[in-house]
């Protein structure tokens, strides 16, 4: 790019920049790192280095460096640059950090907070403050003065230069010459912040074979080194790249034969063409936030692609009877950290390893067998025949020492998935390749798999008796008016025909009148009125509802929102619900007693704790005063934090750390807290514990819950058969996150039932199962 450049004052005159055009002979990108902090990283912060190869300073003042992610359009990311550079000088920007790992840079002249990924973005030099929008094309971007575009970038001068790692940085090979070629003038190497070094010319390439370049790990041995005459046959191929695969193997299972080269846009090859290729191997990170928390692909870049003739492709490897059997409980179990850098390869014993080492290959699942339904993303999970403990319908129960490593997602990446639901089957061998992205290793198919129906229908539940009352919990999923008549009425057929019309509904996840619309608005009750209209409509009884309007975006869930959880009980039963002025958003609910010593409720509806730091943007518990047929009845519904931000159990960093979870075990000692007084005033008080806990039944956080001694709870998915432990199906796990917990003197009169009506389908009116329990609310004197 050429800067017009006009001298505002002989001597030590500044430069002012003019418009971007053909190469730079001023200010250009020298270095982009961006694994500052993370693992393994040489230095705590990312960074860009420019210098300036003009002949005068050049004033920087309201310049910026702007980031987008490899496939991203938003620019907003940016380092704001001041002060000026001399001819010939080196000038460093400072960017955010992803952990506490490496030393500090030297003394930056500008610092922001840019976190770019450590294995490809984009990074623009630009003569102003004002973002860039422009998707692709933006090197020439009014503006811009240089600009780069690394790993699988979808955007770069002439060619994206090479990917790069938490320990490695893409440096211009000569610091003083800009061709606008991002692919041919950067390389990757070791980090040298403030320091303008020369890369050698590229050496000769090894010549390798595929399983050389795969190697017995997770990470290539020959990462960063350019290699040759790399040989095989197309399996498949995608829009900026294809796999292909050595037709004669090594004698090793534990090296993949198969491997992706990246070509940055549709390579010019088809299936079956046998090719040599020439490239840099190099690991990529997929997935937000620079994906640091996934496992890395190895693929070569920088490809030279020659077709030397055509074959056919080869069979498939088979996973499951008669072919490799993956590992059945164990995902990981030497590492401690980083994966890639701790623990031994153990393809025969460990998931991880096991899926990794047919990383890139042609693998093939006789009539495999699906776990859960497709989701959004188009995924869906399978296992081979004979894997793990099975669902009662077909699913595969995640376990406390079982995360079921057999499981592996398709994706639509290459073709359709087809709709299929917990229990169904896929004709004849499902092949594909290898891939892993977003957390998961995923097997890509080429052609469309069939779907075999296996037959599960939706669950209902039995009526209560006369004697009965029967308490529910349901998640409704973000419901808020604009969700239309459809999900209003879908629910209402969920409570009337597979609920059986409880008598106490424990509602979680009810927005306010205006949904996602951020207008202040904290009521509910339009919402909630539309609901149990739907419910009436759908031949159902009429309900009242019991909720507290929540402080304006102070309980975390979608913005404006407003989300909460609620009761809905019915009025054409003995079940009434004690309503005792006081409570509001802030106001806890304590216990009293009366005269004769039986406890009450403050306030009902009342707020458990709401000034407890472990409620910060959370859903405050809510609890409610019922009585039935003359005996009290008390219910408390929850909703807890979420574990969205733990590691994923396919990451890198294994064991898994669950980030989420000590926050739920403060939530948990809270509405413990609240049980333990109403206990404390009467032992044989009758107490429900419901709702989304986000939590498993095997978790910390029930054990909290359920207590010790003479006041332990009874957590009643821990009294079902393994089988039948499932509320929830994620990835294909299926698993408690939902719970009702009951006093003790509930139990013998008790039945529990999950109704399997949601999380195993993929076209849901919620993903989670509703549950219902039939108890007899006793004497207090009875227990």
């Amino acid at each position: 790019m050429v800067i017009t450049s006009t001298l505002i004052a002989s001597g030590a005159a500044a430069i002012a920049a003019g418009p971007a055009g053909a190469a730079s002979t001023s200010v250009v990108i020298t270095e982009v790192y961006g694994g500052g902090g993370n693992s393994g990283a040489p230095y705590t912060n990312d960074y860009v280095e420019l210098t300036n190869n003009s002949a005068a300073p050049v004033d920087l003042t309201g310049w910026t460096i702007q980031y987008a992610s490899a496939a991203g359009t938003s620019w907003t990311n940016k380092i704001t640059l001041s002060g000026s550079i001399a001819p010939g000088a080196v000038y460093l920007a400072q960017g955010a950090s992803g952990g506490a790992n490496g030393q500090p840079l030297p003394t930056p002249d500008a610092t922001g907070s840019v976190n770019m990924s450590a294995a490809s973005g984009k990074v623009a030099l630009v003569s102003s403050t004002t973002s860039l929008s422009c998707a692709t094309g933006c090197a020439t971007a009014p503006g811009v003065i240089d600009f780069v575009g690394y790993g699988a970038a979808n955007d770069f001068e002439t060619s994206a230069a090479p990917g790069t790692s938490n320990t490695t940085s893409v440096t211009r090979k000569v610091p003083t010459a800009d061709a606008d070629n991002n692919g041919a003038e950067f390389a990757e190497g070791t980090p040298t912040p403030k320091a303008l070094t020369s890369t050698p010319p590229d050496p000769d390439p090894i010549d390798a074979k595929i399983h050389d370049i795969q190697g017995a790990a997770h990470v290539s041995p020959l990462v960063g080194k350019l290699v040759g005459n790399v040989t095989g046959v197309v399996t498949a191929k995608s829009g900026n790249g294809f796999w292909f695969q050595d037709p004669q193997p090594d004698d090793n299972p534990a090296t993949s034969e198969g491997l992706f080269v990246f070509t940055s846009s549709a390579p010019a090859v088809a299936v079956g063409d046998t090719v040599t290729v020439q490239g840099t191997v190099t690991e990529f990170r997929a997935g937000g936030s620079g994906g640091v928390t996934n496992l890395s692909i190895t693929e070569l870049t920088q490809a030279k692609i020659t077709v030397t003739g055509q074959a056919a492709a080869p069979a498939p490897v088979i996973v499951g009877a008669g072919g490799r059997v993956p590992p059945s409980t164990v995902i990981d179990d030497d590492s401690t950290g980083d994966v890639e850098t701790t623990g031994t390869f153990e393809p025969a014993t460990d998931g991880l390893d096991f899926w990794e080492s047919l990383e890139g290959m042609w693998t093939g699942i006789s009539q495999p067998q699906v776990t859960g339904p497709t989701s959004s993303f188009r995924e869906l999970s399978v296992v081979p025949a004979g894997a793990g403990v099975r669902t009662a319908r077909g699913g595969i129960v995640l376990q406390k020492a079982d995360s079921n490593p057999e499981r592996i997602l398709l994706d639509d990446l290459l073709t359709p998935i087809p709709d299929a639901k917990t229990g169904d089957k896929l004709a004849g061998t499902v092949a594909g390749v290898v891939d892993y992205a977003f957390g998961n290793f995923k097997l890509l198919p080429t052609t469309t798999p069939a779907v075999i129906d296996g037959g599960v229908k939706r669950e209902a539940t039995k009526a209560s008796s006369p004697l009965q009352v029967s308490v529910a919990t349901f998640n409704v999923e973000n419901l808020d008016p604009s969700d239309g008549a459809a999900k209003f009425d879908g629910l209402a057929q969920a409570v009337v025909r597979n609920l059986a019309a409880p008598d106490i509904i424990g509602l979680e996840e009810v927005q306010d009148n205006d949904g996602a619309t951020n207008s202040g608005t904290t009521a509910a009750n339009v919402t909630l009125d539309l609901l149990t209209a739907a419910i009436v409509k759908a031949g159902g009884p009429k309900y009242a509802y019991r909720q507290i309007d929540p402080v304006n975006n102070a309980e975390g869930g979608e913005p404006g929102g407003n989300i909460r959880v609620a009761f809905l009980y019915r009025t054409d039963k003995p079940v009434k619900f004690v309503d005792r002025a006081g409570g509001g958003p802030t106001v806890p609910t304590t216990v009293t007693t009366d005269r004769w010593g039986k406890p009450h409720l403050s306030s009902s509806p009342g707020r458990v704790d709401p000034a407890n730091p472990a409620w910060a943007a959370t859903r405050v518990p809510l609890a409610g005063e019922f009585t039935w047929l003359g005996q009290s009845l008390f219910v408390v519904v929850n909703h807890f934090s979420s574990k969205g931000g733990d590691n994923p159990l396919w990451g890198r960093v294994q064991p898994p750390v669950q980030l989420t979870a000590p926050k739920r075990h403060e939530q948990a000692r809270a509405v413990r807290g609240f049980v333990d007084q109403l206990l404390a005033k009467d032992k044989g008080a009758n107490v429900i514990v419901l709702g989304d806990l986000n939590d498993f039944d095997f978790s910390e956080t029930t054990d909290i819950l359920v207590g010790a001694g003479k006041t332990a709870l009874i957590s009643l998915p821990r009294t079902l058969p393994l089988k039948e432990r499932y509320s929830y199906v994620f990835e294909g796990n299926s698993q408690i996150l939902d719970q009702i917990l009951i006093s003790k003197n509930l139990q013998p009169a008790s039945a529990y039932d999950i109704v399997h009506m949601n999380a195993e389908f993929p076209d849901q009116i919620s993903d989670h199962d509703p549950q219902v329990v039939r108890v007899i609310p006793l004497p207090s004197w009875v227990h």
